[in-house]
């Protein structure tokens, strides 16, 4: 089974960054494969008016092409930049930095790497300019923009475009980063983080001169974390909006758990208590676990929907099902949401 078109571009991304072999061979192809799944994601746009797998992956796909230097049809681009001008990377209940910062990524290679003609570039630098901008507004007291996970893609803009030195809430953001490292856990977060601690982004991975790398990398084995003794109890809710669920609340149980248990054990043991019987199920992601199905219902992408994590009352969680951990005593809210 062929992966989605972010998963393929994240994919091609790393390639590049690992300086493969010069001779081109399979690298061709899943470029090919990812030129074909952009204009498959747009298909669904005829239909739906957005990409099928969302702008955040369409963005992801020209960005890697970009980083990879293979030209995209202007068509293409002009669809990111349409979205960019119209407001179109928002969801519901959810912040759109990722996609936009993304998005202005892609638009920064393009211009940077001249594959796109003088005029094109002028629309391209004053997107990105109106991105920054926005970041910038929506920073949060915390000091990130949107949630820890789409701060350093946030950052990589600042970086990509040379303007992180200038810009106050540059430096706001990464004082919240480095408080909360430990927040970045699997690969796909590390990837990202990575790069903005080290002051580069992911434009640079175009110019790297692989010939000089050397080979640094050694493996490690990570320290297991701390047992934590004890139990804690953990209020759980489940809700799904009208006029699909006409009961709204569809669940709300306190689950006994061992004082270390994210939340995705706190799933598990509510499985096992009923009833009222509790049901969940999850996909596996490059970020994680990722809460696909709760109680029968399922979270599907291209219906636009997901599974929503909220400490009570609304509080987004910052991490997934995995990685959080709740206190003692905390609610946590499983909302059936669209974006």
């Amino acid at each position: 089974e062929w992966p989605e078109t972010g998963r393929l571009a994240l994919y091609l991304l790393g390639l590049r960054a690992t300086c493969p072999s010069p001779e081109p061979g399979p690298q061709r192809s899943l470029v090919t494969w990812l030129k074909y799944y952009l204009e498959e994601d747009w298909a669904g746009s005829r239909q739906h008016g957005h990409p099928l797998n969302g702008y955040y992956q369409y963005s992801l796909g020209v960005l890697a092409l970009c980083v990879h230097r293979k030209r995209v049809r202007e068509e293409v681009i002009r669809r990111l930049l349409v979205a960019e001008q119209h407001g179109r990377f928002g969801h519901i209940g959810g912040s759109a930095v990722d996609t936009e910062a993304v998005a202005a990524l892609a638009f920064a290679c393009l211009e940077r790497e001249r594959l796109v003609g003088a005029r094109l570039a002028a629309e391209l630098r004053a997107a990105t300019r109106r991105t920054r901008r926005r970041m910038v507004e929506a920073q949060g007291r915390d000091g990130f923009f949107g949630n820890v996970y789409s701060t350093p893609w946030a950052m990589q803009v600042f970086i990509a475009t040379d303007t992180c030195r200038m810009q106050p809430a540059y430096g706001r953001a990464m004082a919240a980063l480095l408080e909360n490292l430990d927040a970045f856990t699997t690969a796909a977060t590390v990837a990202q983080v990575l790069p903005v601690l080290h002051g580069r982004s992911y434009l640079d991975i175009a110019s790297m001169r692989c010939q000089e790398e050397p080979d640094t990398l050694t493996p490690i084995s990570p320290e297991p974390p701390p047992e934590v003794v004890g139990n804690k109890m953990v209020r759980l809710v489940v809700e799904c909006p009208e006029p699909r669920c006409p009961q709204h609340r569809l669940y709300d149980q306190p689950v006994p758990v061992p004082a270390g248990a994210s939340l995705l054990d706190v799933l598990r043991a509510a499985t096992a208590q009923g009833p009222p019987n509790f049901t969940f199920d999850t996909q596996d992601t490059p970020q994680g676990p990722f809460l696909s199905q709760v109680l029968g219902l399922e979270a599907r992408q291209r219906k636009r929907s997901y599974w929503q994590l909220l400490s009570a009352p609304s509080t987004s969680l910052q991490m997934g099902v995995a990685d959080y951990r709740p206190r003692d005593g905390e609610t946590l809210i499983l909302r059936l949401s669209e974006w």
